[in-house]
């Protein structure tokens, strides 16, 4: 009896051990399966403000599931989704190393990285003078203008976006210069609307529409009054006209005129007649005048006299804005009212009646009266005009 108890513990040691050892080698078997993490990010090279898909999808949980996708974006942002597909956005530029971690349901796990770099936009530096005047070049300078990868920019100036420059009916897509810097010419006031682009070259581009406010100058006007005299010589026989279109109103406002056809004296009797016509088609004016004998006694030639006074009022001492001098006189002297005589104006001469001159050659001339001279007065009221200097 005592020998078989000594036989069921020698059994039951022996059970024991074999028990230990075997767990001791269930214990080095039962190993981790990890799973095999892939990560594809598309597109690799963004602009700032873009985003980036990340697709984790061919990631293999080699046994059993993926659980969890761990992401770590590089910019301080994380994100834990259990698809293996997401996407972020970039707003600040640099290179990003972005890591994800793949789980599986066995508690493996496995990391996979990519680099994505985001590309900085060009920052655009853009002045001009803050009081352009009408008719002034106005600088638009873009030289401050830089790229954060300290690329070489390309420059594209639309000047006027109320100007189709290359004619495609689009105003808004001219190219109108290439440089850092360049003029916007200004011929009236008023806002003038463009637009610069800058491109990095590495598909950076930023625009810039710009402003700029045109002023009209100001100019002091005060009139001072003025004589225009003009005077005409020449010959006509009976029938014959003598004509000329003169334009006195461009210098000032026409206040008064007086025009006289003067004749030679004629030796023998009757005078020869003559007739003075001053048209100006525009305003309506058409005056005829036929010569008068003078006073042979007194040695007075025949005359025709034509006069026209208060044709137009007189300017007042004032302050104008306009874009130019040449616009000022233009608004000056073409007032609705005040505009008489502004139009060109016809002269003509004719020969009505004429006494035969001497057939022999020798003898004086006893009709002297064929030749005629007129002397036109014209009165205007003419404006003197001086720009006023801002600071």
């Amino acid at each position: 009896m005592q020998e078989k108890s000594m036989q069921l513990r020698g059994l039951f040691l022996i059970a024991m051990m074999v028990s230990i050892s075997f767990a001791g080698c269930l214990g080095a078997l039962d190993t981790t399966v990890q799973p095999r993490a892939s990560l594809e990010a598309y597109p690799l090279l963004i602009q700032e403000g873009e985003m980036v898909t990340f697709d984790a999808r061919d990631s293999d949980a080699i046994e059993g599931i993926i659980t969890a996708y761990r992401w770590d974006f590089g910019d301080g942002e994380k994100s834990e989704t259990v698809t293996g597909f997401t996407s972020h956005i970039y707003d600040v530029f640099g290179a990003y190393t972005v890591s994800l971690e793949v789980e599986n349901d066995q508690g493996g796990t496995d990391e996979a990285i990519t680099i994505i770099i985001v590309n900085g936009v060009p920052m655009i530096d853009l002045t001009f003078p803050e009081n352009p005047r009408a008719g002034d070049a106005v600088l638009l300078d873009a030289s401050g203008s830089t790229d954060p990868e300290s690329a070489e920019l390309a420059f594209s100036w639309d000047l006027d976006w109320g100007v189709d420059s290359d004619g495609d009916g689009d105003g808004r897509n001219d190219v109108d210069s290439t440089e850092p810097q360049t003029l916007l010419p200004t011929n009236t006031s008023g806002i003038y609307v463009g637009s610069l682009t800058i491109d990095d070259g590495q598909g950076g581009v930023v625009t810039e529409v710009f402003e700029v406010n045109v002023s009209a100058r100001q100019f002091n006007i005060e009139w001072k009054e003025k004589v225009i005299q003009q005077s005409w010589s020449d010959y006509l026989d009976e029938g014959e006209e003598w004509t000329e279109e003169i334009l006195p109103g461009q210098q000032g406002r026409i206040l008064s005129f007086e025009a006289v056809l003067e004749l030679e004296n004629d030796v023998i009797q009757p005078y020869d007649n003559f007739s003075l016509i001053i048209s100006i088609p525009s305003d309506g004016f058409n005056e005829e005048a036929e010569t008068e004998g003078g006073n042979i006694t007194q040695s007075e030639n025949a005359k025709a006299t034509i006069t026209a006074n208060d044709l137009n009022s007189r300017g007042l001492d004032e302050v104008i804005e306009a874009d130019s001098q040449e616009m000022v006189v233009q608004m000056l002297l073409n007032r609705a009212g005040q505009n008489f005589g502004q139009s060109p104006w016809a002269l003509f001469v004719r020969a009505l009646q004429t006494n035969p001159d001497s057939t022999i050659d020798i003898l004086p001339d006893p009709d002297p009266g064929n030749d005629w001279t007129l002397t036109l007065r014209i009165v205007v009221h003419e404006p003197v005009i001086t720009e006023i200097a801002f600071e």
